[in-house]
């Protein structure tokens, strides 16, 4: 009960179709933001909300170290527990944690040929297989529609859906329908594409792309926990 407690009360609920998944199986989904504001905070609020549903994520990062993803995770979920004033905060934990595996990869290292080569060995060893991949620091330039392309052929062949962090920047005008130019020479290949936009001291998180019923009400991020909340909340 606890588990659906939270699942009910998360406002990333808004972010889907009322009980349908964001993404499915081969999709792809983008957060988009300038640095700071907050990319990998949400995607660890996406990354939780899975895995109270008992859902196998894979979460690879190609910044930072497996400890520092590892207390990006434990801080969220504390910060989680205390806004919803959860008391089992350990042994919930530790439900959860055998539906994590986190995967560290160089920038210059990383490539869709040796993803696929160390995600076969997990799933043929019946070690893990992923439900949702969040990729975070991969970077957005001319030679990414090539590895996009391969990674959603592998991801529509072993049925997982993929969640990429974007940086933009503060002096880039956006494109056609606010699309930022980071994502526009590839946005036909994704499904969803949130942004995080400060105004003032508040951040929302409005979709520029799919999203459901994201926007009624308006999400925000809260700046001092980093986890979403609608405006409802900070009235």
């Amino acid at each position: 009960m606890l588990k659906n407690d939270l699942i009910l009360r998360n406002p990333l609920r808004m972010i889907g179709k009322k009980d349908e998944e964001i993404l499915l199986g081969g999709g792809f989904g983008a957060v988009l933001a300038r640095a700071g504001v907050g990319k990998t905070a949400l995607m660890v609020q996406m990354a939780l909300n899975a895995l109270l549903q008992s859902k196998k994520i894979l979460h690879i990062s190609l910044n930072d170290p497996v400890e520092k993803v590892r207390l990006w995770y434990k801080e969220v979920f504390s910060n989680i527990a205390e806004q919803y004033q959860v008391k089992q905060i350990d042994k919930l934990w530790e439900d959860i944690l055998p539906y994590r595996f986190i995967m560290t990869f160089k920038v210059e290292g990383f490539s869709v040929p040796k993803l696929e080569e160390r995600l076969t060995d997990l799933i043929e060893q019946n070690i893990f297989s992923p439900r949702e991949i969040l990729i975070d620091g991969l970077p957005f330039d001319e030679s990414t529609r090539e590895s996009l392309l391969q990674l959603k052929a592998l991801a529509k062949r072993f049925g997982f859906s993929v969640w990429f962090s974007v940086r933009t920047h503060r002096h880039e005008e956006p494109g056609p329908e606010g699309i930022p130019v980071q994502l526009l020479p590839v946005v036909d290949l994704f499904d969803v594409a949130i942004e995080l936009k400060p105004e003032g001291k508040d951040i929302y998180v409005r979709a520029l792309k799919g999203g459901g019923d994201l926007g009624q009400p308006p999400l925000m991020l809260d700046p001092s926990t980093m986890l979403l909340k609608d405006t409802n909340q900070s009235a």
